[in-house]
């Protein structure tokens, strides 16, 4: 636990390290009825710093469980090791031209984003009940969709870009060609076997046809393999399958949402 402290301390302010007893028991649970208590809160409120708590993390074997306003009714943000505590540092929104897009940080409430694009007339996708306490990092996450939206307006099926960071703290930005030149090459390897493993998929007829016949239907159990059937492009492959994989495959520090009416 030394270890884990000295590490935190040389990477965040002392405000953003919680480890007493009482707030670490308050953030041992969310809107579901489990309770894991964690080890310490770091409260992160930039990429730089999500950067380096996965790199110190990761060096002392901690794992680390992203909380952005702990809605969740099945548990997703809670741990027993490091809960980073997504800041107001990354609640942005920048609305794109004609309001047809809008980039937005994991740590703004879903109902501010469409309180924002109302002048426009326009509205993001996903709709979950808890979109006026909810965050984006979690409605992304998690694939929320609510009652409405389906699966036709969805997170998956509305995403336009996103940066996200990997385990390794690298940082990829599909929307940056000069971002997505640099992770093809530093991580060839990892983009090579998405690649096959997409080809070998869609080959698969009576497989595809299963995944593609699942997916018809509303579906956020597991990660998103229809990602695998419905694009060749393994940059496109990655980034769905970062919806609804609830942090266990990356960190979605930013994420484009092409938007509705």
């Amino acid at each position: 636990m030394s270890q884990l402290m000295d590490a935190l301390a040389r990477i965040l302010p002392p405000k953003q390290v919680i480890n007493d007893p009482l707030r670490r028991l308050a953030y041992g649970t969310d809107a579901s009825f489990y309770r894991l208590t964690p080890e310490v809160v770091a409260v992160v409120e930039s990429e730089e710093e999500v950067q380096a708590l996965l790199q110190a993390t990761r060096a002392l074997g901690k794992a680390v469980t992203f909380r952005a306003a702990g809605t969740s009714l099945s548990g997703q943000a809670v741990t027993d090791s490091v809960l980073a505590l997504i800041g107001e540092g990354l609640a942005t929104c920048e609305i794109g031209s004609d309001a047809a897009t809008v980039q937005v940080g994991p740590g703004i409430i879903g109902g501010e984003v469409n309180f924002r694009l109302a002048p426009h007339g326009r509205k993001i996708g996903p709709d979950p009940a808890s979109i006026n306490a909810c965050k984006i990092g979690g409605i992304a996450a998690n694939n929320a969709s609510g009652m409405c939206c389906g699966t036709a307006q969805n997170s998956y099926h509305t995403l336009a870009g996103m940066r996200v960071i990997l385990g390794d703290g690298t940082v990829l930005d599909t929307e940056d060609p000069a971002s997505v030149a640099s992770f093809c090459n530093s991580h060839a390897i990892l983009v090579s076997e998405l690649k096959h493993l997409g080809e070998i998929t869609r080959t698969d007829e009576k497989l595809a046809a299963r995944i593609r016949h699942k997916y018809k239907i509303k579906n956020t159990t597991g990660y998103s393999l229809n990602a695998l059937v419905d694009f060749t492009d393994p940059i496109e492959i990655l980034a769905h399958l970062m919806i609804g994989s609830e942090g266990t495959l990356g960190f979605i520090s930013r994420i484009t949402y092409q938007t509705v009416p």
